[in-house]
């Protein structure tokens, strides 16, 4: 698939506090009025043809954002363009570190420049005891979770810091919060990403740039159920079943959607949050315990 071209942004007067937002059907849960809040900034988010990515990426479009995704699914990105023509887009696989240079050579030729990343590339990985697991799996687990975030901070870390100011916002997990038995590279990887983001912001905080990383717990979606279906499998247990453990120790018993990480995402990222740095904010409904 090759690179589309990017749409400006609807005007600010195109959308008011009396407008709801349409709902797009690709992207679970209602859709809240946004706010004009990222008025002619410049937005890359990764992994965002489906999702949460895809979630934040429409909520950027509707805060007045210019706004680049790429995904590794040329399918899925044809999607999510047609449902959000305004996108610019193109196929990469962000763990991939040539592929990450020719995406931000694009992105910010495009957007004419860079003001936020969103990291948001990642895989659920195998679901195995350690000792089951191949090796190959926990690699491709850390690649994607945890080296395409390194690959795509350090591209964006030296345009933002020339600058004096932007966003970066990893995505980590409440799985890396606590232990989490038979998802053991998933759990390392969203660990690390919560260190990586708490040095990179006193790396680049001396420089007006904020970094930041959500963790959200189970969201609704295609990616929990495969997720449910893999646990149910590895121990034996009902889809139903393990469905409702993920819930129980949830003290709002609920699973949380993609709007709902999406529009944390951009408080973070927007002059509201100019003070906030280095944190790790949970969209989870509470986690009690794993």
């Amino acid at each position: 698939m090759g690179l589309l071209p990017i749409a400006m942004a609807p005007p600010a007067e195109a959308f008011n506090a009396d407008t709801p937002m349409p709902h797009h059907s690709s992207v679970s849960g209602a859709s809240p009025i946004v706010p004009q809040t990222h008025v002619g900034q410049r937005v890359l988010v990764t992994a965002a043809a489906s999702g949460i990515g895809l979630a934040t990426a429409t909520a950027f479009l509707h805060a007045g954002a210019r706004v680049f995704i790429c995904d590794l699914d040329p399918v899925a990105l044809d999607a999510a363009l047609r449902d959000q023509p305004g996108l610019g887009a193109m196929v990469c696989d962000v763990s991939d570190e040539e592929q990450v240079a020719a995406l931000f050579k694009a992105a910010t030729g495009q957007l004419q420049g860079l003001d936020i990343l969103v990291n948001n590339a990642g895989v659920a990985g195998p679901t195995a005891l350690v000792e089951d697991m191949d090796f190959s799996d926990w690699r491709r687990c850390l690649a994607v979770n945890l080296d395409a975030s390194f690959l795509c901070a350090r591209a964006a870390a030296p345009l933002l810091r020339a600058q004096g100011s932007g966003s970066i916002v990893n995505l980590a997990s409440t799985a890396g919060l606590f232990g989490f038995p038979r998802r053991a590279p998933y759990a390392a990887s969203k660990w690390a990403i919560r260190g990586f983001t708490r040095t990179l912001a006193q790396e680049l905080g001396p420089f007006g740039v904020r970094v930041n990383c959500v963790c959200p717990g189970s969201v609704s979606g295609e990616r929990i159920e495969r997720v449910i279906r893999a646990e149910a499998a590895s121990t034996g247990q009902s889809e139903a079943d393990v469905r409702s453990q993920m819930t129980a120790y949830v003290s709002l018993k609920t699973f949380v959607s993609p709007q709902d990480v999406a529009h944390t995402i951009l408080f973070l990222s927007s002059a509201a949050g100019a003070r906030i740095s280095g944190q790790d904010i949970t969209v989870d409904g509470h986690t009690e315990t794993f």
